[in-house]
């Protein structure tokens, strides 16, 4: 009954916001939530521009009658609807000062929110987000979708069960290399946006890639943070925010964290990649080679866990994140899925009038959302202060 997602019987049905002609993120988005066969693409506006947004439609099989020109006019005719036509919920694929007046319609017409990361332009709009979907009892995930990696949430398992012993440090990287030459001035859509301090936030790189470092080591580890030193740098003359920086966060525990990213080191395509040592044991895992996992123990021989749902070494997290046999490889859109997949539980229940969990979730929510956008905030602000020491104990954080 997965099809029909159990008790519900029958598909959710999604509304995508952004995701028009040209658009990346807008299409993984509408594949990665239809890849189980629980949700349909019923809605749409995928453009700011009403034009664009209607021509974009076909491409998605979505009618003229439900491609809508703003975001105001999908939630005000999608309520308008019967309840058994009307969406379910509302993925948000748009540059990161469109999120939160989007999500925020959405929030308060009482829809279910996907919505990229940051989730917000900055920490206010976070809070306040926060407070919204709270009060109004939604699902709200944040597509931090390097999560959803069966090997991470493997590693997640095995770190929160002390077979690492205790975390001590972590070093978590993400490394590109696209924005080594000033695209934004060659009116490259994608570059265009992210180097815009009006449209990005207040920062580059570290908003747009560091923020998924930093929380795969918080999903991973569970460590929560205490103080943040950051440095900050543009290195391409002309650009208006940071194309590579460094943190350094002391956790609770006493233990170490770094964050490294790059958007200019050459050859350096999608290179996330993270390395935790406990007392016990050290492991390593790459975004790029996603279906192998490291661990290191001093006087013993290497171990390379594979992604293997059938295998004895892989836990019930891990195995449960796995779609297909060992040996095929299983990546980008999958691990989207998984996120998806946690979602479409939790509004399940919602719903039916199950009780959810909201807050400690298999996926990224709203309360990552939140400590994302503090986690912006005080590396910046840090930078600003010559890598100045600076609170970073987050109260939405997630145990």
């Amino acid at each position: 009954m997965e099809t029909m997602n159990g008790q519900l019987n029958r598909k959710l049905r999604m509304a995508l916001v952004g995701g028009g002609q040209g658009s990346f993120i807008g299409r993984v988005h509408s594949i990665a939530a239809c890849l189980d066969n629980r949700a349909e693409l019923v809605a749409g506006a995928l453009s700011s521009n009403p034009e664009k947004a209607k021509a974009s439609a076909p491409a998605y099989d979505i009618k003229p009658d439900r491609a809508y020109g703003s975001i105001e006019e999908l939630v005000e005719k999608e309520s308008a609807l019967p309840e058994d036509q009307r969406i379910d919920f509302v993925s948000i694929a748009t540059p990161n000062f469109t999120h939160f007046p989007i999500a925020k319609t959405a929030v308060e017409a009482g829809f279910n929110v996907i919505c990229d990361k940051p989730m917000t332009f900055d920490l206010a709009q976070a809070e306040e987000l926060k407070t919204l979907v709270e009060k109004s009892g939604v699902v709200f995930a944040v597509s931090h979708n390097y999560t959803g990696y069966p090997l991470v949430r493997m590693a997640r398992e095995m770190i929160l069960s002390g077979e690492l012993g205790e975390i001590q440090a972590v070093r978590s990287n993400y490394i590109q290399g696209w924005l080594r030459s000033r695209l934004e001035e060659e009116e490259q859509k994608q570059a265009a946006w992210r180097t815009d301090p009006a449209k990005s936030g207040a920062a580059g790189a570290f908003g747009d890639i560091a923020t998924h470092a930093y929380n795969l080591g918080r999903y991973m580890t569970g460590l929560l943070p205490e103080e943040i030193s950051c440095n900050l740098k543009i290195f391409a003359p002309g650009r208006q925010l940071d194309d590579y920086g460094h943190a350094v966060i002391r956790f609770q525990n006493g233990a170490l964290g770094t964050v490294t990213a790059s958007q200019i080191s050459h050859g350096r395509e999608n290179d996330l990649f993270i390395e935790i040592d406990g007392t016990k044991g050290a492991l390593a895992w790459r975004q790029e080679e996603p279906n192998q996992m490291v661990i290191r123990r001093n006087g013993q021989p290497h171990s390379i866990y594979t992604r293997d749902p059938n295998a004895p070494f892989m836990n019930e997290m891990g195995a449960a994140a796995c779609r297909l046999p060992a040996g095929h490889p299983e990546a980008f859109y999958e691990a989207f899925a998984n996120i998806y997949r946690g979602a479409y539980d939790a509004m399940i229940s919602r719903i039916t009038g199950q009780p959810f969990e909201s807050k400690n979730t298999i996926y990224p929510n709203v309360y990552d959302g939140v400590e994302g956008m503090f986690f912006i905030q005080q590396s910046v602000a840090s930078s600003h202060e010559n890598g100045a020491w600076l609170p970073f104990q987050c109260d939405s954080a997630r145990s």
